[in-house]
């Protein structure tokens, strides 16, 4: 590129719509190449700082401000291929916890659609392991594992210790045998009980799908950094291209 003129730091300021000091913080942190000095010790910036700056303002919503950061800082190292090491990272980030909210979802859909029974205000039962595994179908070696992943939480009777299943903890057992039937994983059955906990299945349906569309939005986000990123070091950085 040929520059014709310098920027001053307060256009590019004006130009993303921060202060000077920010702009003099994304050069300090590297989000834009380090800017030559004139012999009386101002910054002279380009048209390449410029688009370094906003390419940066761009990736920050979608990548947050480290990966954005981490991701601008190989560019301007030479170092492409590590650059998109790091944005391939954060969309595989994105696709492992949009599946997961996508699991958890139909986990609670199918939850809200069965009838589990509520608390009850009569005197409060205990079931042993074995009666509490044969009331739900399953083996007593089901509900020890289950426990061990942390799904299950039974108190102990004082001097036998012996596992007890209250009420709350038998309608935690047929969430857990209801997903497990259903082919869910334990991450999945962890945050349909939490869910559970929290609230109605309904609310907690409303809560996950909110987060889905926040992950929606972030996706969104990272494609329009990405475009951004594209085109900034296909016009100033084209001879890393030729590399990979």
């Amino acid at each position: 590129m040929t520059v014709s003129h310098f920027l001053r730091t307060s256009d590019l300021a004006q130009a993303a719509r921060i202060s000077v000091q920010q702009v003099r913080n994304y050069e300090a942190s590297q989000f834009i190449p380090q800017a030559e000095r004139s012999p009386s010790g101002y910054r002279l910036y380009t048209e390449m700082h410029l688009a370094a700056l906003k390419t940066a303002r761009s990736l920050l919503e979608g990548y947050g401000w480290q990966q954005a950061r981490l991701i601008m800082q190989a560019v301007h190292q030479g170092n492409l291929p590590a650059a998109l090491a790091l944005v391939d990272e954060r969309h595989a980030e994105l696709a492992r916890k949009q599946a997961q909210v996508e699991e958890t979802l139909a986990a609670l859909q199918l939850l809200a659609a069965q009838s589990i029974p509520a608390a009850t205000s009569r005197p409060a039962t205990r079931w042993r392991v074995g009666e509490a595994a044969s009331a739900v179908g399953v083996r007593v070696s089901a509900l020890h594992f289950w426990e061990q992943q942390g799904l299950l939480h039974p108190v102990r009777e004082p001097g036998s210790r012996y596992r007890l299943y209250d009420e709350a903890q038998m309608r935690r057992l047929q969430v857990v045998v209801l997903l497990r039937e259903a082919g869910y994983d334990f991450p999945a059955i962890h945050t349909a009980l939490n869910e559970m906990t929290a609230g109605r299945p309904e609310r907690a349906i409303t809560a996950t799908e909110k987060r889905r569309a926040d992950f929606a939005r972030t996706s969104w986000a990272c494609l329009t950094g990405i475009s951004s990123f594209q085109a900034y070091v296909s016009e100033f950085w084209p001879d890393l291209l030729t590399r990979l």
